[in-house]
């Protein structure tokens, strides 16, 4: 029985609706094969299951302490990074020539999937510091590649995203944290406090390396006067070597509801005046530099949260075929033995429902993986065009809608287990206050709302927008034929696909009127449009994988397995497209209609 995520979904993600393989024309990823693909993450699911699923627990229970002068860790949790970094896992998605293995970022999501679902706390650290190594590979200078780049990628330095603030949250324009060059020397001066900055402080690496949003003295107001800065804890010479400590002070940490296993620290930068930091690219273009790194952050965070919501249906699932409780209500016999749970019709509905929600959410982070491969490897420039445009649009959906629905999953979870998922005896409980966390940070569902509603659509004149639509009617057209038996999924696709239409269009004039009071009123039900655009994109993925295991079950060679695994999938299509898209519509006629029961209700009268 599976644990963390079950390889015969994936492989069916994989290969058969995503056809990954057909990333192996790009030059980039040549060298591969689906044997070399399956390996890595094989490999990933050994390191999890040995390394990073016992101590889960243990570092839930005993979460970082600070004791004046250094945090304090299990060391079960660098034992499993160090295994992680040994692997190459750090460096998967780099060239050759950086100690990497050229993977395909869909590839790398696949295996990542399975250390979220083992222990989201300790994959946490490398899965930030990959994302730092990113954004300095991809805007650093090449001296500052030098100096941290081979450490970040072999997990020497570990590192982290220094953006909020106490008093400027999501209000990156209200940050206050200041650089003054240094007369003395390249760098400039950093001074200030960031706060919730996870895997700030700890013992795990020989550095960590703070990639952190400052307002250089003088700079424009708001969000154009941000600049980024490289801020290490120890400072190193031009070949990366470790000098003298940088003053970066930690002022305390954070104590969570889950994700213990990872530092959420208070940082003070430049406590002492001597906190020295390092310009990346342009003076006020940091927060276009570290946009990548929080999308990319987003996409993982989406990954994430359905991967711990895989986790919490498949050890419900298990309890539910071992556990034995009632008989069904047409039984009135009381000597008749009990029936397992996965019996009982309401079980089965919560079963269902998980399923749906976090095979669905794992489907959407994988597609956009691909979309990312496409984007960056892809020969073809108007397909990585494309591919850049659509998942632009579609990262506040990969964030939000797994982050919603996987925590509703494990919720589902706790209640298959009833008094028993409740305790500690259980890790159900755990995996819910892990991904409890998931619905806020890196950008909180109102702010992805706002995101897609108030930018993303109507990028290039909404091409991203109008390529969506024509790839999910193209779906629709395979699939709406008298002899599918999947026609009416398709039917109630089609409505809710003309439906988001027509709607988008109606927003779209209220949002042109550019009077403040009507785009205010326009965006309050920002929340309810995405969490449509959502159900509907996430219904295209299930019609695609319905058709798919309807294909394969016409093949004679399927064996009873193979047949039992489908018809599951066909049956989660039907449960989510048929149960739960029916609801964008009554959303969309309050977005339509610019309900704003929510904007008018004063403060005064709660």
């Amino acid at each position: 029985m599976h644990q963390l995520i079950n390889f015969q979904d994936l492989n069916f993600l994989l290969y058969d609706f995503l056809n990954v393989e057909s990333l192996l024309q790009f030059p980039r990823y040549a060298d591969h094969n689906r044997q070399t693909f399956d390996a890595v993450i094989e490999t990933a699911e050994k390191l999890a299951e040995k390394y990073f699923l016992p101590h889960n627990a243990k570092a839930d229970e005993n979460e970082p302490e600070f004791d004046g002068h250094q945090v304090k860790i299990i060391p079960e949790v660098k034992q499993a990074i160090d295994e992680y970094a040994a692997a190459g896992f750090i460096a998967a998605r780099h060239d050759y020539e950086l100690g990497g293995m050229q993977l395909p970022a869909t590839i790398a999501s696949a295996f990542q999937s399975y250390f979220f679902s083992a222990n989201p706390g300790t994959a946490g650290y490398p899965f930030l510091t990959t994302a730092a190594a990113n954004l300095i590979s991809n805007f650093a200078s090449e001296t500052q590649k030098q100096q941290y780049l081979p450490q970040l990628l072999s997990g020497k330095f570990f590192g982290t995203m220094a953006l909020t603030e106490p008093e400027a949250g999501s209000s990156l324009g209200d940050l206050k944290t200041s650089a003054k060059a240094d007369e003395n020397s390249d760098s400039f001066l950093i001074k200030g406090q960031k706060m919730f900055i996870s895997g700030g402080e700890h013992q795990l690496s020989e550095n960590i390396i703070h990639l952190v949003l400052a307002r250089i003295k003088g700079a424009p107001a708001g969000v154009k006067g941000i600049s980024l800065f490289i801020v290490p804890k120890f400072l190193v010479d031009e070949c990366g070597n470790i000098k003298e400590k940088n003053d970066v002070q930690l002022a305390g940490l954070i104590h969570k509801m889950g994700y213990r296993g990872t530092t959420s620290t208070v940082l003070n930068f430049g406590e002492k005046g001597h906190c020295q930091g390092f310009l990346i690219g342009e003076p006020n273009q940091g927060l276009k530099y570290m946009f990548m790194m929080m999308n990319e952050a987003r996409i993982g965070v989406g990954l994430g949260a359905a991967s711990i919501g895989y986790r919490g249906y498949l050890n419900s699932l298990a309890y539910a075929r071992e556990r034995t409780q009632g008989r069904l209500p047409s039984n009135r016999d009381a000597s008749s033995p009990p029936l397992h749970l996965i019996e009982h019709a309401d079980i089965r509905r919560m079963l269902l429902a998980q399923k749906a929600y976090v095979e669905g959410g794992m489907a959407l982070c994988l597609y956009a993986a691909k979309l990312m491969d496409e984007a960056e490897a892809s020969p073809n420039a108007k397909d990585r065009a494309e591919a850049l445009q659509l998942l632009d649009l579609l990262t506040p959906v990969v964030k939000s809608f797994p982050s919603k629905y996987a925590t509703k999953a494990n919720d589902l979870a706790i209640q298959v287990l009833g008094g028993s998922g409740y305790t500690r005896d259980y890790p159900v409980e755990q995996c819910y206050r892990d991904n409890r966390l998931n619905p806020i940070h890196e950008g909180t569902e109102g702010i992805q709302a706002l995101d897609l509603l108030g930018r993303k659509l109507w990028l290039n004149d909404s091409t991203a927008f109008g390529q969506l639509i024509k790839l999910i009617k193209a779906t629709i057209a395979l699939t709406d034929k008298d002899d599918n038996t999947l026609q009416p999924l398709s039917h109630l696709l089609s409505d809710s696909v003309d439906r988001l239409s027509k709607v988008t269009r109606k927003v779209a004039q209220s949002l042109g009127s550019q009077q403040a009071g009507t785009i205010d009123k326009t965006l309050a039900n920002a929340s309810l449009y995405l969490d449509s655009f959502s159900k509907v994109v996430v219904s295209w993925m299930w019609l695609q994988q319905a058709s798919l295991a309807q294909q394969k079950l016409t093949l004679t060679d399927t064996d009873a397995h193979q047949r039992d695994f489908l018809q599951g999938k066909m049956q989660a299509a039907h449960y989510f497209i048929e149960w739960k898209l029916p609801t964008v519509h009554h959303d969309l006629m309050l977005v339509e209609q610019n309900n704003a029961v929510c904007f008018s209700m004063q403060g005064s009268w709660f």
